[in-house]
């Protein structure tokens, strides 16, 4: 079962998918992360890039999250985001964008958009072969005091190009690394 675990949505159960391809965010490790950006959330644009089920986007929003973009190239889980988008009420607030994360992007920065918190839960093997943070950072879409937060497994270690680690967390197998921008 996904629920929000906090804000005005809290408790309300989201549609997930079974599939190997979609690795929920457990409630524990959920909760670790809006603890430490609370103070962030209330009023940012937030993306949730590779959002599978779109909990953790759908968590901002329910912590007042002024705007929320959704990415994911999997259908399936774009499908489910928009039924989860539609149960708490907050079309007007979100945008799904179904498409692969980088040519996302891409596209986000043409239409010079910002963001005060990019949340990237990409599969842990994408690490090893693309990095999204370089297109974040090249593009330009982090606002100057935003933050970047990525989820990976502890033995693979994240190349922050552009960007300094303020913060890491691990639970389990888990970490959730902060990076803010180099120069902010």
């Amino acid at each position: 079962m996904i629920r929000v675990i906090g804000g005005i949505h809290k408790g309300r159960r989201l549609k997930f998918i079974r599939s190997p391809l979609v690795r929920p965010m457990p409630d524990k490790l959920k909760g670790a992360l809006f603890n430490i950006i609370q103070e962030k959330v209330k009023g940012s644009w937030f993306l949730d890039g590779f959002a599978g089920t779109g909990s953790v986007g759908i968590e901002a929003l329910s912590r007042g999250a002024e705007r929320v973009v959704f990415v994911d190239e999997y259908h399936p889980a774009v499908k489910v985001i928009q039924v989860n988008v539609d149960r708490c009420g907050a079309d007007d607030k979100s945008l799904v964008i179904h498409k692969e994360f980088n040519r996302a992007v891409i596209d986000l920065a043409k239409d010079a958009v910002e963001f005060d918190i990019v949340f990237l839960d990409p599969p842990y093997r994408l690490l090893e072969t693309r990095n999204p943070l370089k297109v974040v950072r090249k593009r330009g879409i982090l606002k100057k005091d935003g933050w970047l937060i990525l989820r990976h497994y502890y033995r693979i270690p994240p190349k922050p190009e552009g960007f300094l680690l303020e913060r890491s967390v691990r639970i389990g197998d888990d970490v959730l690394s902060f990076f803010a921008r180099e120069g902010s």
